[in-house]
């Protein structure tokens, strides 16, 4: 991802990065083992969380630039998300931290978590609050977020309350919160937990899916088509 490329080194040292993602993270992957393969890996923050619950950790992403400070912390993958290098059903894990609104085909990638995961797997999916946070919320007081028209309209924006953060660099992509939990179903993904982090509205929604077992047999098979 082009975009992602021109500012890896500005991620890598002066991104201030959200302490909400990994605690939901760590909440709901909880302790296991196996391979965990992370979905927009980035930099690779997040492969000590991912080892110090036991898991092995995996990182796919597309951006070169990324995954050039990645490769000192966890295997990676230069991949589409939404066509993963992976076998069906062979991973134990898969997480996405904070990645959903850079993927306008996030759905397609949901699909494929349900085709790479093992019929015990388990999905994490930590994103920014679909309903506090994008182009009509200003947190540019943290104590009273401020909430304008535009929740109910799904888009890509570059609209950002603050120049310090990454969406005004790179835009992102939104929807409301039904559309994406239905994704999460029409995928083949039976939603397991939840949880919700910041204060004093969340900043971040994260849920835990498994893999339905027929419904990633289908898959398996349209795949193979």
């Amino acid at each position: 991802m082009a975009a992602y490329d021109e500012i890896a080194d500005w991620y890598e040292e002066d991104f201030p990065q959200l302490s909400a993602g990994p605690e939901a993270l760590r909440g709901l992957l909880r302790e296991g083992s196996g391979l965990c393969l992370e979905i927009g890996c980035g930099t690779g923050v997040h492969a000590d969380l991912v080892r110090e619950l036991g898991w092995t950790p995996l990182g796919v992403d597309l951006s070169g630039g990324m995954l050039r400070h990645a490769r000192t912390r966890l295997p990676i993958a230069q991949a589409d998300a939404a066509r993963l290098p992976i076998r069906d059903r062979s991973v134990a894990a898969v997480v996405a931290v904070l990645v959903h609104t850079d993927m306008p085909a996030y759905f397609a990638v949901l699909h494929e978590v349900a085709r790479v995961l093992r019929p015990d797997g388990v999905f994490v999916h930590v994103g920014v609050h679909p309903c506090f946070c994008g182009g009509f919320a200003d947190r540019g007081d943290p104590a009273a977020v401020v909430l304008r028209p535009g929740y109910l309209d799904g888009h890509w924006t570059k609209d950002s309350w603050t120049d310090r953060g990454i969406r005004d660099k790179v835009g992102a992509a939104h929807w409301p919160l039904p559309e994406l939990m239905n994704g999460f179903i029409d995928a083949g993904l039976t939603l397991d937990r939840f949880a919700e982090t910041g204060d004093p509205l969340p900043i971040v929604l994260a849920v835990r899916a498994r893999v339905n077992s027929g419904a990633a047999a289908a898959e398996s098979r349209s795949h193979r088509r």
